[in-house]
């Protein structure tokens, strides 16, 4: 018998550990396994490098509704659960807590510290595994995978060493977006361009004057250059040109470019092929005409001994060191002071990014485009909300190669060694002499590779039933970071598609819809909501008002709203039990009892297509209502007075169509609600009962 009020503190742990007791978790032992139509999500691996946070509890939700609902229509069902070392992310996490006990990485030697990432990793990883259970996440933890397993690095250089001989890997000397602050190139993906309001200073080069914000890197220079169709200067092109220089005279060779923007400042601009990625690409068109690039700023961000009495001088600190000595000699020509313009900055510690001509590996990405394309645009993969295609495609048809270097300890090492001028792609060293590479890849390339990896491409067993997979549930924030890239991956290696849907879920925002920050103080927990209200009611205030693609507010109000559903749906039950009839003999239901299953029977339909198209808001506020105002507020309370009755046939058909309608609405419930709606099913007075979590939807 149910107890007389629902404690989800007592009962969540119990429910979980049925389920996993059960192994029905893993697809393989289903009833009738190999019968079943195979069904496949893998997880996004979270970070092991923290706790969840409310995002997670979305996906998490999200998922698990889709794996139950398919598990409970009769496929065999296979969440793969994961996590990511997460590279750059990680070793940021771990730097403050370095900075915290008063180290530095810098000053660590490489093994050490990757020692001690790993403990921090797997200690992580272990906790998140906790949360996910209390999540309620029905993932088959047998077939759990970490991005440094042996298997994924053993791809990983596969699929490096196939590119490499194909020709869409290469190392180039390039101009990147470099962070000071943690010593490491950036993808342009992992930029974040802030509007700032700088000076805008003018400065006479001879008998040229033009503008910059960087009058710090003028040490730099290596030509001036001007629009070719711009008739002021058609003078000047081809000629040497002597300017005053910080630091004494200087001569300039004036080019033309059809990159320079007339428009801009005075229509000429000086050309820093270290320091600018437009420069260097200029420098690169006129290689035989210019000198190249000269390094001015460190990796420091400070100026180098090329800036004379400027050098260890930190850039801002440069820059208006360099603007009052240009005064003095009488170079500075006017300042304007509020230039807006955009400035690169590190996605993770807001530095101002700097640009460094350095030595990193690249992916030539057009040709990986391409096979991508073709297929979104033969509608090969569906994409929820459906405008996330245009902008899929639109960042493929206009992608630019990848910098896949990362100058970081943590992560796969580049399988590529070094001696002298050679260069050989290999897991292991060639011989004597030769040095590896000491960056790793950017942890989207392992990430990227993810759906058949996990699967064990290209003989495993799993591969060949799961693959390609259902869904990809994601956040719509890392379409381009993993989305693109594992369609690209996928279709490079296994010919295939990894996935049939992407589904893209928005951000979750505060009840005013303001983004969660520590700072605002607006943060909800759901390990700490899900303490006092129950993962139940978490799950259910997540999906309530979730649309693909759009973000969604939640709050403790709104979990509270959720936690009275439950425990009206445990009183429901409760009643039901309470008034149970026994008889064995055959009910005869009465008009009212046909219309009130002919009901049920319609809204299960209309809450079956809401789930079947991906509608999950609708399939929970449906049930919810259903529940609530028909179940509770109609059909119980006309069948109380003959639950009362003398008539034993009219008692028992009045039972039966609750007890009926009751088992429905915990099917209908249990993707949402799994814990409350499992427990409740432990108790009902079913016939070959087994598990809700098989039952037949």
């Amino acid at each position: 018998m149910l107890s007389t009020r629902y404690d989800h503190k007592k009962l969540e742990e119990k429910i979980y550990k049925l389920w996993e007791k059960s192994g029905l978790f893993n697809p393989d032992k289903l009833p009738d396994a190999k019968k079943r139509k195979p069904y496949c999500i893998i997880m996004p691996p979270p970070n092991a490098n923290g706790a969840l946070h409310i995002g997670h509890a979305l996906f998490v939700t999200l998922e698990d509704i889709m794996t139950r609902f398919s598990r409970m229509r009769g496929r065999r069902a296979l969440w793969l659960p994961g996590a990511d070392h997460a590279g750059f992310e990680t070793q940021v996490v771990f730097d403050k807590k370095l900075e915290k006990e008063g180290r530095n990485r810098f000053a660590i030697d490489r093994e050490k510290l990757w020692k001690e990432m790993w403990g921090f990793t797997q200690e992580n990883k272990k906790t998140m595994e906790n949360q996910l259970r209390r999540l309620g996440a029905s993932c088959d933890w047998s077939r759990e995978t970490f991005t440094l397993d042996k298997k994924v690095v053993e791809q990983v250089y596969a699929t490096f060493e196939k590119m490499h001989e194909d020709g869409l890997i290469y190392r180039d000397l390039k101009v990147v977006n470099w962070c000071p602050k943690h010593k490491t190139a950036l993808s342009d993906l992992e930029v974040n361009y802030v509007e700032r309001t700088d000076p805008l200073y003018y400065i006479k080069y001879g008998p040229l004057t033009l503008a910059t914000v960087r009058p710090e890197t003028k040490f730099g220079d290596t030509a001036l250059a001007v629009n070719p169709k711009d008739e002021r200067y058609k003078k000047y092109i081809g000629k040497t040109i002597e300017a005053e220089g910080v630091l004494g005279p200087l001569k300039f060779k004036v080019i033309a470019d059809e990159a320079v923007d007339p428009k801009f400042g005075t229509g000429v601009i000086k050309v820093t092929p270290a320091h600018d990625a437009a420069d260097f690409e200029i420098w690169q068109r006129h290689k035989g005409e210019i000198a190249g690039p000269k390094i001015v700023i460190d990796e420091n961000g400070r100026l180098t001994g090329e800036t004379g009495e400027f050098k260890g001088l930190k850039v801002a600190e440069a820059r208006e060191k360099v603007a009052a000595k240009m005064k003095e000699i009488g170079v500075l020509e006017k300042v304007e002071p509020d230039y807006v313009h955009q400035v690169a900055t590190c996605y993770k510690c807001g530095s101002i990014l700097e640009p460094l001509p350095k030595p990193q590996w690249f992916v030539k990405m057009k040709p990986l485009a391409k096979p991508a394309i073709d297929a979104v645009k033969k509608n090969k993969i569906t994409f929820y909300p459906a405008h996330s295609k245009k902008v899929f495609l639109h960042w493929l048809e206009n992608i630019r190669d990848w910098n896949i270097s990362r100058q970081i300890i943590w992560g796969i090492r580049i399988p590529a060694w070094f001696r002298g001028e050679e260069i050989k792609i290999s897991e292991k060293s060639p011989g004597l002499g030769w040095r590896q590479d000491p960056d790793v890849f950017d942890t989207w390339f392992s990430s990227g590779q993810w759906p058949y990896i996990t699967l064990g491409y290209p003989k495993g067993k799993d591969y060949k039933t799961f693959y390609p997979t259902d869904v990809m549930e994601t956040g719509a924030d890392i379409l381009f970071f993993w989305v693109a890239r594992m369609v690209m991956f996928g279709l490079y290696r296994t010919g295939k598609i990894p996935f049939k849907v992407v589904y893209l879920h928005g951000i979750v925002r505060d009840k005013d819809r303001q983004k969660m920050s520590k700072s605002k103080g607006n943060v909800i927990d759901p390990l700490g909501v899900t303490e006092i209200y129950g993962t139940d009611a978490v799950r259910m205030a997540l999906v309530a008002g979730n649309t693909p693609g759009r973000d969604s507010a939640i709050s403790e109000d709104k979990i509270r709203g959720y936690r009275n559903f439950a425990t009206k749906l445990w009183n429901i039950a409760r009643f039901i039990l309470m008034n149970e009839v026994k008889s064995g003999g055959k009910p005869r239901f009465t008009a009212s009892d046909r219309k009130n299953l002919a009901n049920l029977k319609r809204v299960k339909t209309q809450v079956t297509k809401h789930l079947e198209k991906f509608e999950f808001h609708l399939a929970a506020e449906k049930t919810y209502h259903y529940i609530w105002h028909d179940f509770a507020d109609k059909v119980i309370e006309a069948a109380k007075p003959r639950l009362q009755s003398s008539n034993q046939e009219d008692k028992l058909a009045a039972y039966k169509t609750l007890e009926t309608i009751l088992l429905e609405s915990l099917k209908m419930l249990h993707p949402f609600m799994p814990f409350v709606t499992e427990e409740i099913y432990q108790q009902l007075p079913v016939k070959n009962k087994k598990l809700l979590l098989i039952e037949k939807w």
